[in-house]
């Protein structure tokens, strides 16, 4: 492809290149290492004057290193004369702060949206925002992505039966809504109380379940405490078998040694927007890359088409 340049920083790297293969590009050199002291340094090797320029950086842990990275990585690009610059998130850090639901706490989703466009970015590519209405914080395009046509084609290949989906909660209930219809699936959801940011407790579960191999839908797998509770509510409801679905496996804390000890939990299913460390590979964590589709949509930003028959399966 003629007049683009794709790079990353230290977040993803594998994923960048895999995204380069599929658009049969070279990736772009660049430095990005640290001085003495910490701070990041950052230096393109190639010519970019006038390129159609992708910067590949998902702001996942350490979140803070790999969000300033993207930044100066997008004020280079703006100092090196690229002509269009556009911020590929698969996935975007501090989304969970999207909105103010206590006395004085910040919205650092919109700050880090201010951030991002003060650094020099004309667009944003991202993929499964924890909030839709995040893409309204950016004064700048933003092309919203989602996983589910990946992540359907994996269970689809294993031909499950008798399937339900079950959306974690209330607010993924569209979400879960176009998993069962891509499926052919029926639909329950989990009624859980949040307590704090990262402690639930599932409350009820709306739907059948009984004899059925369940499918949980989810965005981000943190500690995972969320999600064991709900497969031990369901196969206290007669689940047979429980698979889950989660486009960023963040697995911090103790979720994968709860992953893994979970006999119920088949598989876990994630993507690669965040990439899986050799310590956190267990046996029931299935990986699926994204590069085929963030590579499709890149090709077609590049090549001014539209992009929406990407994510028409979302629409239920």
């Amino acid at each position: 492809m003629n007049g683009i340049s794709v790079f990353t920083g230290n977040a993803n790297p594998q994923l960048a290149e895999d995204i380069c293969k599929q658009l049969d590009v070279s990736l772009t050199k660049v430095l990005v290492s640290r001085f003495s002291e910490g701070e990041i340094r950052v230096e393109i090797k190639e010519n970019i004057r006038g390129k159609d320029v992708f910067i590949i950086q998902p702001t996942c842990p350490p979140t803070n290193e790999n969000l300033m990275e993207l930044l100066i990585l997008i004020d280079a690009a703006r100092r090196a004369s690229a002509q269009r610059i556009t911020a590929v998130l698969p996935y975007y850090g501090y989304a969970r702060q999207d909105r103010k639901d206590q006395p004085r706490v910040p919205i650092t989703a919109k700050l880090v949206a201010n951030l991002i466009v003060s650094a020099g970015a004309q667009r944003v590519l991202t993929m499964d925002l924890h909030a839709n209405q995040i893409q309204g914080f950016f004064d700048i395009p933003v092309d919203h992505l989602y996983a589910i046509n990946t992540l359907c084609d994996y269970l689809s290949s294993k031909k499950l039966k008798n399937l339900v989906v079950v959306s974690p909660d209330v607010g993924g209930i569209k979400m879960s809504r176009a998993y069962a219809k891509r499926l052919g699936a029926g639909l329950a959801i989990v009624d859980k109380r949040r307590w704090s940011p990262e402690k639930t407790e599932v409350m009820h579960i709306l739907g059948t379940v009984k004899g059925k191999n369940a499918v949980l839908v989810d965005d981000i797998v943190a500690t995972g405490g969320s999600l064991i509770e709900a497969i031990d509510v369901l196969t206290q409801k007669g689940v047979k078998d429980v698979y889950a679905t989660v486009s960023h496996g963040i697995l911090s804390g103790e979720a994968v040694s709860r992953i893994k000890n979970c006999k119920a939990l088949k598989e876990l299913v994630i993507t690669d927007s965040i990439p899986l460390t050799k310590e956190k590979r267990v046996s029931n964590i299935r990986v699926v890359s994204v590069a085929p589709l963030l590579a499709e949509a890149i090709r077609r930003i590049h090549g001014e088409q539209s992009i929406s028959c990407l994510f028409d399966e979302t629409r239920a």
